[in-house]
C-alpha cells in the first residue's frame, strides 16, 4: 500500500500492468477511513444506500441530496482512495440537469461521478468531461432500470443483447468515460468487454476476467437487510474481524481467487 492518491491515471496504469482494482461502497467517514487504510483503491457512494441504509426495495427513491450528504461524509474519512458518487434515478435525464447534479456531487467531495445507461448518455458524458467532471459508466444490470427489466435479472445472455452492451461500452469510452462498472452479465461477456476497452472495467457479477471488482460493503460483511446476491461473498464470516475481512477481499481480488465460478454467471 502506498500513501499516494489514487487517480484515474493510477487505475489505467493498473489495468495496463494487469493489477486488479478493488472497489467497495462506503457511506460514512468511519468505514471510508477503514477501507482507505486497508488499501482499497476506489470508494463508491452507491445509490445502493437506498436499499442497505434506508431499507427500500430498490434504489429509485434516492435523491441527489442523499448522495451528496454521504459523499461529504466519505470524503472526510478518505485520504488516498478515488471517490466516486452515483448519480441517482432521474437526476441526469437531460445534459443540463446532468451538469447541475454532477456539480453538486463534485462540490460534496466526489472525484468522479457514475451514471447508468448506454449510448444515449454520450452527449452528457462528453459535456461533463469538457466541464472538468470525470465519468464512470455502468452497463449490464443497471438497477435504476429494474422495472424495465422486470426485476434484478442477468443481462447480456442473448447474442443480440450482448452485442448491444458491447457497442454501448465502446460508444461510452469514445465519449470520454474513464471507468466502467459492468454488473450481472455472463463471464464471457465481462471478459470480452474488458479486452475490448482501453479503460478499466470493474465487475460485479461479471466474472473473474474484468480489471477489478466492486462489492456493496454490507454484502461483503454479510449484514445486508434484504438478501445476499449470488455474485457476493461474506468475507466477515470466514475472518471474524472487519479489517481482516477487507484485507481478505483485497487479497482475493488481487490474486484472482474472487470471484469464483460460484459467484459468476454463464
Amino acid at each position: 500500500m502506498t500513501a499516494k492518491k489514487v487517480t484515474s491515471s493510477t487505475l489505467l496504469n493498473m489495468k495496463q500492468q494487469g493489477e486488479k482494482i478493488t472497489v467497495l461502497t462506503a457511506y460514512d467517514a468511519s468505514f471510508a477511513k477503514l477501507f482507505d487504510e486497508q488499501g482499497v483503491e476506489v470508494m463508491l457512494i452507491g445509490d445502493s444506500l437506498g436499499m442497505v441504509l434506508q431499507g427500500e426495495s430498490d434504489t429509485l427513491p434516492v435523491s441527489v441530496d442523499n448522495i451528496a450528504y454521504h459523499t461529504s461524509s466519505v470524503r472526510q474519512g478518505t485520504e488516498r482512495a478515488l471517490v466516486i458518487a452515483d448519480m441517482p434515478f432521474m437526476s441526469y435525464s437531460t445534459p443540463e440537469q446532468t451538469y447541475l447534479s454532477a456539480g453538486k456531487l463534485m462540490a460534496a467531495g466526489a472525484t468522479m461521478i457514475k451514471m447508468e445507461g448506454g449510448s444515449w448518455l454520450c452527449e452528457s458524458v462528453t459535456g461533463l468531461i469538457q466541464r472538468g467532471v470525470p465519468v464512470c459508466g455502468h452497463l449490464g444490470l443497471t438497477p435504476q432500470s429494474v422495472h424495465v427489466f422486470g426485476g434484478f435479472k442477468v443481462q447480456g445472455r442473448s447474442e443480440l443483447q450482448a452485442e448491444q452492451i458491447l457497442e454501448d461500452a465502446i460508444a461510452l469510452e469514445r465519449a470520454g468515460i474513464q471507468l466502467l462498472v459492468l454488473e450481472c452479465v455472463p463471464s464471457s461477456l465481462g471478459k470480452k468487454i474488458s479486452e475490448s476497452l482501453s479503460i478499466p472495467v470493474i465487475g460485479i457479477g461479471a466474472g473473474p476476467d474484468t480489471d477489478g471488482q466492486v462489492l456493496v460493503m454490507h454484502d461483503m460483511l454479510g449484514i445486508s437487510a434484504n438478501y445476499m446476491p449470488k455474485f457476493s461473498k461474506n468475507f466477515l464470516a470466514e475472518t471474524g474481524d472487519i479489517r481482516t475481512a477487507v484485507t481478505r477481499f483485497i487479497d482475493d481480488v488481487k490474486q484472482g481467487v474472487f470471484p469464483g465460478e460460484e459467484h459468476s454467471f454463464n
